[in-house]
């Protein structure tokens, strides 16, 4: 059952959550900055932005979120620290004494592991906005706890 849309701003809402083993998402537009939040059931495990300096790559065919969120679904760790975030933090520790052999000749990839876990438990939402520094600043409330009353499990901004 879909979670209902989160609304943080009178004129800002978060779509419904959309399960990464349903991707892709043909409701993303294809040139967009935004804020994503990725859940495991009620717990907030990362939120992040896409869409860095949008303003100078609206031309682009795609670029930004639909991106970001294609590079999460993916699970491959080379270029996205969420997916680093997954495999070191969630993947690696569940591992058995018995996989270690087959990482060795290649029946088992860290990558489709990584891909695996995303797809069987994550969900994601997101919000799109009009520039990259108001995707900044969203973030940020995302990370330390304001948009969502909890800190994000992988990627939570720690107080000094």
């Amino acid at each position: 059952m879909p979670m209902k849309p989160l609304k943080i701003k009178s004129n800002m809402q978060f779509s419904e959550r959309y399960k990464f083993s349903d991707w892709p998402n043909n409701t993303i537009p294809k040139v967009a900055a935004g804020i994503y939040a990725i859940w495991n059931g009620d717990e907030l495990f990362y939120c992040g932005m896409s869409g860095r300096e949008i303003e100078k790559n609206l031309h682009k065919k795609k670029y930004g979120l639909i991106t970001r969120l294609h590079s999460h679904a993916t699970g491959r760790l080379s270029g996205d620290l969420f997916c680093v975030y997954v495999a070191n933090r969630l993947v690696i520790p569940s591992l058995k004494t018995t996989d270690f052999p087959l990482f060795a000749n290649g029946e088992l990839k860290l990558d489709s592991l990584t891909k695996s876990y995303i797809h069987d438990h994550l969900e994601y939402q997101y919000v799109l906005v009009n520039s990259s520094s108001e995707a900044f600043a969203v973030e940020i409330k995302g990370r330390n706890g304001e948009l969502f009353g909890q800190k994000p499990r992988l990627n939570p901004i720690i107080a000094k």
